[in-house]
């Protein structure tokens, strides 16, 4: 029996050790967290479609500045006509060809070009902030799902210690029975504990099985040995107030909506040049082939240069409305960017709060399970003199194992809650992480489009 005792403490004391590490095992090939954010910023589904959308805004830059450059078109015409006549000597059969080039290069267009062009950079500037927004919750999830597979795999090694701590019992109940010293209730009560104990463990198997699922489908990779060190603390604010202040000041979601205004402002102006005169010249060149006497061709070129200008009286009402559809668009930007600023602020207030509740539950729960430990170990020594019951123990078991898991959990949501608040106030970006990644830069696409002429190749060759 003291054998048994000893055994059971020592298998408690393993339990306890390895909450301190998560159940994590660092080999040589450990794969921190930092690399399963880097993993994630590389591979990342959502992110990589994410940067493909905004690679598509950037050429609205390009269309928009095709407003300041010529149009040239070329027209060739051939055709055969025939006229027939009673006397058939007076019947023609001719032959012509003509070809031409017009050009056309506007002068002024009611200032829709220069406002369209900025219209279309504060999209550009908006999807950007866009892409951060999905870079911050790309890098959440990883981060939840790291810290997923790490908790689920300590419940995994809690519920098998305690399948071993509860095969000893039954094993203990079925020995004292056969020499008298206990009941056949003892013996069931303990093959009743252990039989919901491997009920637990399948179900902590198959939590942790769906915990890779989505660590595979987050970040790209397999899960292998993980190591939860990380500095993402080094990053929290010191306050509620701070952190209400940085994240309604940098956070992209906000500077999205702001660019969103400017983007509205400049499409009401750019509709409002529709109203305005337009302007442009347009030169034309024609050559064309005629038949002359038999077996000859006449052949004429024309050059011609125009300055066209059209004043708009009335178009129906339709301009008018679009303006008025226009600012009404922008009074909607004006009023989301008040939105975004309440959702940042209730998501901070949020994220706060789960933190410090988070912090606070590691250290009752790390009370609840040394107390446990302690009551375990005594209610063991206690039955093997006969104070205690067989139930007794696997009571105390229980709560201990029940108390374990509320601390592995605990520790779990206190690293993950960091990271909540880190992009609550918008700094989880690769950046502020650290890192060691060949960063996306987002103005090197758009600066090679921008100016483009003529292509039909993407910048990377597509």
């Amino acid at each position: 029996m003291r054998h048994r005792a000893v055994s059971i403490r020592k298998s408690a004391a393993g339990a306890a050790a390895l909450l301190g590490l998560l159940c994590s095992v660092a080999g040589a090939d450990a794969q921190t967290l930092n690399n399963a954010l880097a993993s994630a910023y590389s591979n990342n589904p959502n992110l990589n479609a994410a940067r493909a959308q905004l690679r598509g805004v950037d050429e609205g830059v390009a269309q928009a500045r095709s407003g300041w450059r010529p149009q040239v078109n070329v027209t060739v015409n051939a055709g055969h006509s025939s006229t027939y006549y009673r006397n058939p000597a007076l019947s023609t059969h001719q032959n012509t060809a003509s070809g031409g080039v017009q050009i056309d290069q506007p002068l002024f267009r009611g200032f829709r070009t220069v406002n369209g062009t900025r219209q279309a950079e504060a999209a550009v500037r908006a999807q950007r902030e866009s892409l951060r927004s999905t870079e911050q919750a790309v890098m959440y999830d990883a981060a939840q799902a790291y810290m997923d597979v790490i908790r689920d795999t300590a419940i995994v090694s809690l519920r098998r210690s305690d399948i071993k701590f509860l095969n000893e019992q039954v094993r203990a109940a079925r020995d004292r029975f056969q020499v008298g010293e206990g009941t056949r209730t003892d013996t069931a009560q303990a093959d009743a504990r252990l039989a919901a104990a491997q009920s637990a463990l399948n179900l902590a198997l198959a939590n942790l099985n769906a915990s890779r699922a989505v660590f595979r489908q987050v970040i790209g990779v397999e899960a292998k040995s993980l190591v939860p060190d990380t500095m993402i603390r080094r990053l929290l604010p010191k306050s509620m107030e701070s952190a209400i202040a940085s994240g309604i000041g940098s956070h992209p979601a906000i500077l999205a909506a702001q660019h969103n205004i400017d983007a509205a402002a400049f499409n009401v102006k750019s509709i409002e040049g529709e109203l305005l005169p337009t302007v442009s010249l347009q030169g034309n060149l024609t050559h064309t082939l005629n038949p002359a006497a038999a077996g000859t061709y006449d052949s004429s070129s024309t050059a011609a240069i125009f300055g066209h200008v059209n004043v708009p009286i009335y178009q129906g009402g339709a301009v008018s409305s679009r303006v008025r559809q226009a600012k009404e668009e922008l009074g909607n930007a004006r009023i989301l960017l008040d939105v975004a600023r309440d959702q940042v602020r209730a998501a901070v207030v949020a994220a706060w709060g789960q933190f410090q509740a988070a912090e606070a539950s590691i250290v009752a729960a790390r009370s609840q399970v040394e107390a446990s430990q302690l009551a375990l170990n005594g209610v063991v020594e206690e039955q093997r003199v006969g104070q205690r019951t067989t139930l007794d123990v696997l009571d105390s078991q229980r709560e201990l194992i029940n108390a374990q898991v509320t601390l592995v959990t605990a520790q779990r949501d206190s690293l993950v809650s960091a990271f909540a608040l880190v992009s609550a106030i918008g700094r989880l970006t690769s950046e502020n992480l650290r890192l060691n990644v060949a960063r996306y830069d987002p103005v090197e696409h758009a600066e090679k489009v921008r100016d483009k002429w003529f292509g039909l190749r993407t910048p990377d060759g597509r």
